[in-house]
């Protein structure tokens, strides 16, 4: 396992990953840096591991997540990268920076350091997340401990990296589009009379029990939905105005406008 784990950025994905790490660390030192200090040590605090600065991670950490934006990752890595190639020990970049490929990160550090690219979403807060990930230059022993590390946050899953970018559009945007659906089958229920809060609850639980039932019984959510469907019922017809406003083909078009932006920025 990791011995030192750094991240550079505190923001909300990378503090969710620091939350997660603090508890698979297996006791390991966990170090926190942000553009804004303060912000990385009240993090710091909240969990108990030391605030510092982007030098001291990059100098003594052995597994360092890279938790900008895309387009504020070159200027990042040119800053570490004096101290990075001073260093005599192996070490692990880790970048959650939406299409920008492991070898891309290489690229921009000036070096062939093993670098982890993973892909994780906002439910990683609260341990319900999904991240993939894949390694390039990355010991088979380091990508195993890395999974182990961030099991807290979720599910994580090594794929092969062409698959990031589309992961990504599905599990990285999705808690967009499912929240956007929630706030949505809300509003009908408020229009129908239901108060606010109990709206916002029910919508809330009715999809997490819905993702529950799939990932424990295994079922095609067409089955689910066949199964609540019954002649000549109320939820055949609220279906049948959902297919008639192209609700699915609007679902799919969303995946696909996420991945190709996903993929344009990597090429900016």
């Amino acid at each position: 396992m990791f011995q030192s784990i750094g991240f550079l950025g505190t923001g909300q994905m990378g503090g969710a990953l620091a939350r997660a790490a603090v508890k698979g660390a297996q006791g390991a030192r966990v170090l926190l840096a942000n553009r804004t200090p303060a912000k990385a040590q009240a993090l710091a605090d909240q969990l108990g591991c030391q605030a510092t600065d982007n030098q001291t991670v990059a100098a003594q950490c052995q597994l360092i997540f890279l938790g900008v934006k895309p387009q504020m990752m070159e200027g990042l890595l040119k800053s570490i990268a004096p101290v990075l190639a001073g260093r005599k020990d192996r070490f692990v970049l880790a970048s959650m920076a939406a299409g920008l490929t492991a070898r891309r990160i290489q690229e921009l550090v000036g070096a062939d350091y093993p670098v982890i690219r993973l892909m994780p979403n906002t439910p990683a807060e609260v341990g319900a997340g999904v991240i993939q990930f894949c390694g390039v230059d990355v010991e088979p022993g380091e990508l195993k401990d890395f999974q182990t590390l961030l099991a807290p946050a979720g599910l994580v899953d090594q794929v092969d990296e062409g698959l990031i970018d589309a992961a990504c559009a599905l599990s990285g945007c999705g808690p967009a589009f499912c929240a956007l659906l929630a706030e949505a089958l809300a509003d009908g229920a408020v229009a129908c009379g239901l108060p606010r809060d109990k709206a916002r609850r029910y919508a809330a639980q009715t999809m997490e029990g819905t993702a529950k039932l799939m990932r424990q019984t295994g079922a095609h959510p067409g089955a689910v939905k066949d199964a609540v469907c019954s002649p000549g019922g109320s939820t055949i017809q609220g279906v049948r105005v959902l297919e008639a406003n192209g609700f699915r083909a609007a679902a799919i078009d969303a995946v696909i406008a996420a991945f190709e932006k996903t993929q344009a920025l990597g090429k900016g």
